[in-house]
């Protein structure tokens, strides 16, 4: 007879579910609240909703209006789409040769590649930078492109190696019988069957790229290629923040990250909920 948790354990279980839910949604709401607030209200009522006496839009028409917030924001677009097709096709190709084929350096490849999921890229920040800058790539986006690339592809290849060794060799085997090329199987057969680790490899990828400052900042400060994060800082002063624009920066910041959240979910929880239950 299987094992049925009881009302008890049920409830103690969704407690502490709903718990971490509102710990974790309650900076996403308070940024919202405050984002259609005027400057009195965010200082004088920051934990209430906006009312028809304190609601103002004055943060969005600022980050509009008196900044390149189109050119931040499509600059962390580009380099967030870039980096995610290099992290999930190289990634993809690389886990597929690991988990498919024996050859001499296999297993020391993938020390190699745990040691860069184990060891902080910022570690290395003054040799990218030199790196960089030797390349002529300094203040562009494709610095940051490549340096997220390379931040991402262990991770991305641990993942979806480890899920490719779970399909039957028999499909392979087959397929091979049949008379159909290694490309052939590798995208139509593989990429298909790995889809929740693929988009469980994009999430992973995207959040740290979309929300970090500390290579845009040191890689690409100039105007031109400025992200959104590194754009909000122009709100941020040494006496005087513009909260309102700050906080309307981030409303407008999440919006991306919520939309991806919502086309992968369904993939997302299935790639990391796989192999948790056993038939």
């Amino acid at each position: 007879m299987a094992n049925r948790t009881s009302p008890v354990s049920a409830a103690a279980i969704h407690a502490v579910l709903l718990g971490y839910t509102i710990i974790a949604l309650f900076p996403i709401v308070l940024v919202l609240f405050n984002a259609f607030k005027s400057r009195k209200a965010i200082f004088s009522q920051p934990l209430m909703p906006p009312t028809a006496d304190s609601f103002s839009l004055i943060g969005f028409d600022t980050v509009l209006t008196r900044s390149n917030f189109g050119l931040y924001f499509g600059n962390s677009l580009t380099v967030t789409l870039v980096t995610l097709f290099l992290v999930v096709f190289l990634g993809a190709m690389a886990a597929w040769a690991l988990s498919e084929y024996s050859f001499r350096g296999s297993a020391t490849l993938a020390v190699y590649l745990a040691i860069g999921i184990m060891i902080p890229i910022r570690l290395g920040t003054v040799s990218i930078l030199q790196l960089v800058v030797w390349l002529g790539l300094n203040d562009t986006v494709w610095s940051l492109i490549l340096v997220y690339t390379a931040m991402g592809l262990p991770l991305s290849i641990f993942i979806l190696s480890e899920f490719m060794r779970q399909i039957p060799s028999e499909l392979k085997d087959s397929a091979r019988c049949d008379g159909v090329g290694e490309y052939r199987i590798f995208f139509r057969i593989i990429l298909p069957l790995v889809r929740p680790a693929l988009a469980t490899v994009a999430v992973f990828t995207m959040v740290p790229i979309w929300n970090d400052l500390w290579f845009p900042l040191i890689l690409a400060p100039s105007e031109g290629a400025r992200t959104i994060t590194l754009g909000v800082q122009q709100f941020v002063g040494q006496y005087v923040t513009d909260w309102n624009a700050v906080l309307a920066s981030l409303t407008l910041a999440i919006i991306p990250v919520l939309v991806l959240y919502a086309f992968f979910s369904r993939q997302l929880i299935s790639g990391l909920t796989s192999g948790a239950v056993k038939g």
